[in-house]
């Protein structure tokens, strides 16, 4: 039950509420618990014509107090008790996003992203239930059931015992099925987080099942994930379905034995009418607490088995993190230096970069070049240790990047991935994302900066069009360039851009290529593009092939080389006099 060290904080935490809620659901079981001692006298009055208006009237009165105190204590226990479930929701929701958020990137390229949304819904929505009406359940299991026995014990002891007589069923029935529910709720979670993905990932790529006119093959391929994932709960079904039948047979069942043996003594006047009404009522009130173990045992077994599976993510610790000894940095120069770095993912997988080695000076610019899967964008997302190196090591100012607070190093860097996410907000969030803080001025600057301003301000809503779940309603360039934006606004001294006008037209890249031009000398700038154009300016060019460095020096020294740079940009020469005719 290590699970259990997730909510223990919040049972510290709100241990005030807890106690206040647990004592009005105690007064709300002890106040019942008085009820039937009321009945009981009236049934004796009426049965000895001992009862008269005043006195029935008087028996009203203290069943209607008895009925506003339950009231007000039943909100009591609602408030507190439901609402300290409520906060442990809260806080375990926002404990998963948090340690989510430091995990490394490889993690999210080994889980499912259906499995995280599973756990922050369904997965907390049961420990949820658990802490909440699980608690109230045992609760009510534990004081009304001993308080009822009392009370029955003191109307007749031998009745008592014969009502119990179901007892023991029930304890070992509930430790049965207790284990089985376990394994059958932890494969009714994975299911569903199976579920979820898929869901998830067809909404996400309707256009190209549409495109494709793959709709009747994935309507068929999710309706056998979901039919999977009703087998999984029918065979929950079938035994929570089994159990708490069994739990209402034993609990009627103590109630056969009290007719029969109570009624018998009823007549032979060991007890008293009222006793046997009373005695009765305590039954029904025992019915509660024998129902709630197969109730809490369902609860418990179902949070239980949503806590291991947190649990699991909580023990996962990012593989990318401060060392013990990190350094804190404020403010960067701009010296970038590999030395000897080798990279491979997954570690025993095939070498991504082998032996790359160069300097960059602070303010100088560093284009690269390379075929598809040369190794370009693992090069720069070792930089903000997106990854880590294999072998070598990365140095910035001098300093090994893992030496440095992880917060820190990535403060200052500004990256521009290759493929550029938006958030489903509007244009001017997505751009502001780039830099806590900025003003508007600043926005507009990075836009024009980014050859977006004015397609921006043909929008009916300008910066304030929302742009759709990871930009759906703008164009491929649109989208590069707000991501763009969204790096330049950021004045970081280390500036990342990895292909940065791929998706632009000949004169838009044009611009934003004379943009890069004249933050020569005030950033340290790595470009990596396929459009040779885009770092034909820059101090410092490689060329990458099979993760190596084949060819390195500026414009003018690859030219002469004639290799694949001096080749390649003579050929997109070519296809843009071609293009421009």
């Amino acid at each position: 039950m290590k699970s259990l060290s997730l909510i223990l904080p919040y049972f510290v935490e709100q241990r005030l509420q807890i106690f206040c809620g647990i004592f009005c659901l105690i007064a709300v079981d002890f106040l019942q618990l008085f009820i039937p001692r009321i009945l009981k006298r009236a049934v004796d009055d009426l049965t000895l014509f001992a009862a008269g208006a005043s006195v029935l009237m008087r028996y009203a009165l203290y069943l209607a107090a008895i009925a506003l105190l339950m009231s007000v204590f039943r909100y009591g226990w609602r408030r507190c008790l439901i609402g300290f479930s409520r906060r442990v929701e809260e806080g375990l929701r926002n404990q998963l996003f948090s340690h989510v958020q430091h995990l490394s990137a490889e993690y999210f390229q080994e889980v499912k992203t259906g499995d995280l949304m599973a756990h922050a819904t369904n997965d907390i929505q049961n420990v949820r239930m658990a802490m909440g009406m699980g608690l109230v359940a045992l609760t009510d299991a534990v004081v009304l059931g001993t308080a009822a026995v009392g009370f029955m014990a003191f109307i007749n002891v031998r009745l008592t015992l014969f009502a119990l007589i179901p007892a023991p069923f029930i304890i070992f029935g509930t430790r049965i099925f207790s284990r089985k529910m376990h394994r059958r709720y932890l494969g009714v979670q994975q299911e569903f987080s199976n579920m979820t993905e898929a869901v998830r990932e067809r909404f996400a790529g309707i256009r190209i099942i549409k495109a494709y006119n793959r709709k009747a093959d994935e309507i068929r391929r999710i309706s056998e994930i979901s039919r999977s994932y009703v087998k999984s709960n029918m065979n929950l079904v079938r035994l929570t379905g089994s159990f708490f039948p069994l739990m209402m047979f034993f609990s009627n069942l103590s109630l056969a034995l009290v007719f029969f043996l109570g009624g018998r003594q009823t007549i032979s006047l060991e007890i008293s009418p009222g006793d046997f009404v009373a005695f009765i009522s305590y039954i029904g009130l025992l019915t509660w607490p024998m129902m709630a173990i197969g109730w809490v045992t369902n609860l418990i077994q179902r949070g239980r088995a949503s806590m291991d599976r947190l649990q699991i993510i909580s023990q996962t610790r990012p593989k990318i993190a401060d060392a013990p000894d990190a350094l804190s940095f404020q403010k960067a120069e701009g010296r970038i230096r590999f030395d000897g770095v080798c990279f491979s993912y997954p570690p025993s997988g095939p070498k991504a970069l082998r032996d790359v080695d160069f300097l960059l000076k602070p303010g100088e610019i560093l284009g690269i070049v390379g075929p598809p899967g040369s190794g370009k964008t693992s090069l720069v997302g070792l930089i903000p240790r997106i990854f880590d190196v294999s072998s070598g090591k990365i140095l910035l100012d001098g300093i090994d990047i893992r030496g440095i607070k992880l917060e820190d190093l990535r403060a200052q860097i500004s990256f521009m991935p290759q493929e550029p996410f938006l958030f489903a907000r509007t244009i001017a969030e997505n751009i502001l994302f780039g830099k806590s803080g900025a003003t508007s001025d600043e926005m507009m600057r990075a836009s024009r900066a980014a050859g977006l301003y004015e397609t921006v301000m043909a929008f009916e809503k300008g910066f304030d069009t929302l742009v759709g779940e990871k930009g759906a309603v703008l164009s491929g360039g649109q989208k590069q360039r707000i991501a763009l934006a969204r790096a330049l606004i950021n004045p970081a001294p280390v500036l990342i851009l990895d292909d940065p006008i791929s998706q632009v037209d000949t004169q838009t890249a044009a611009g934003i290529i004379e943009t890069l031009r004249k933050m020569a000398g005030k950033r340290t700038m790595i470009i990596v593009s396929h459009r040779l154009s885009a770092v034909r300016f820059a101090d410092q060019i490689i060329v990458l092939d099979q993760g190596r460095i084949t060819e390195s020096g500026n414009h003018e020294s690859l030219m002469e080389l004639r290799g694949y740079y001096a080749k390649t940009f003579q050929l997109q020469q070519i296809e843009e006099a071609v293009h421009a005719r």
